[in-house]
């Protein structure tokens, strides 16, 4: 088990680490006094013992173990278990989740990162850096964990959003290769399981903000209300993204469209213009004995007037229409 800082606060200031396997000393803590407890992918026994010593929920438990939990909060009377997806963008435009297992009691915090690749390490750090701000408890530190791991949603959008940008001015000065086109339906589908992350990540968010729950003061509401916000703002920006690269294909299409219409226009044309030399070239070719004009004299070079003169008025017209 990777116990990544087990800490004891009062006031605020860290005065100790937590040895795991049993109970912290003088427990429960006084009123000013509680712990956090950050640990990276446990095994099962691992959890067992801490679940053990602050008496979590055996479900609640087993949750934290799976890696693939949508977002949620649960009430287990006198204690609440959330679970959070990280993101970070990979270096193909996919993105990588990982999970982030909350659990708040009287006195104590227990976070439990599963593939997660951000730590908690800068958050506490700038925590313990503001007793002032830390003095307020464990559901001070569950809001900044959240509101942690939702603004780590933004640079995610903000760079897709460029790409998507990006590919829309390409689409509009050439046509897009079959790799771009591809890339555009990945790029889209990675999108569509983000906005459906936040959107489960978005009812969480609510509910902490608007529901009484244990060990959450009254007076943190606002606070999650802002991480309310912050997660609404992400999903209605992926929302524009995923407008945007459906505009890019749409563009492409009509893009492609105009251009096949331009090539039949002008094979149209040209069909034409050759049309005229076939037919007069084939009705006096045709191997009939009455055909009067064939003894005139200027019968050849009004046959090749005619259609030079015709041709030249149609492509003139077809010029002039656009066609060539």
């Amino acid at each position: 088990m990777t116990v990544v800082a087990a800490r004891r606060y009062r006031n605020g200031k860290a005065v100790g680490e937590v040895v795991l396997g049993h109970k912290p000393e003088n427990w429960p803590p006084a009123k000013n006094e509680f712990v956090w407890i950050g640990l990276f992918e446990p095994s099962h026994e691992e959890l067992e013992t801490v679940g053990a010593c602050f008496g979590l929920h055996p479900l609640a438990v087993e949750d934290a173990q799976a890696k693939r939990q949508l977002p949620k909060v649960e009430n287990y009377g006198d204690q609440l278990f959330l679970v959070l997806r990280t993101a970070h963008l990979e270096k193909n435009d996919s993105i990588a989740y990982g999970q982030t297992a909350i659990f708040l009691g009287e006195g104590f915090i227990v976070t439990v990162r599963q593939g997660s690749a951000r730590k908690h390490d800068e958050l506490r750090t700038h925590l313990e850096a503001a007793p002032q701000a830390l003095s307020h408890g464990p559901d001070y530190v569950l809001h900044s964990i959240l509101d942690f791991i939702v603004d780590g949603y933004f640079p995610i959008v903000e760079q897709l959003e460029d790409e998507a940008l990006a590919m829309e001015t390409t689409a509009s000065d050439r046509f897009l290769d079959r790799d771009s086109i591809l890339r555009i339906f990945a790029m889209r589908r990675e999108v569509v399981r983000f906005q459906r992350v936040l959107g489960v990540t978005i009812d969480v968010a609510a509910r902490m903000a608007n529901v009484a729950m244990p060990n959450i003061d009254s007076n943190m509401r606002p606070y999650f209300r802002d991480v309310y916000d912050h997660v609404r703002r992400a999903e209605y920006r992926l929302g524009g993204l995923r407008d945007i690269l459906t505009s890019v294909v749409e563009t492409s299409n009509l893009l492609e469209m105009q251009r096949q219409g331009d090539n039949t226009r002008k094979l149209a044309a040209w069909a034409g213009l050759l049309a005229v030399p076939t037919a007069i070239a084939g009705i006096y070719g045709m191997n009939f004995k009455f055909m009067p004009e064939l003894e005139w004299r200027y019968g050849y070079d009004l046959a090749l007037a005619l259609m030079a003169t015709i041709c030249a008025i149609l492509y003139w017209r077809f010029r002039k229409s656009g066609w060539l």
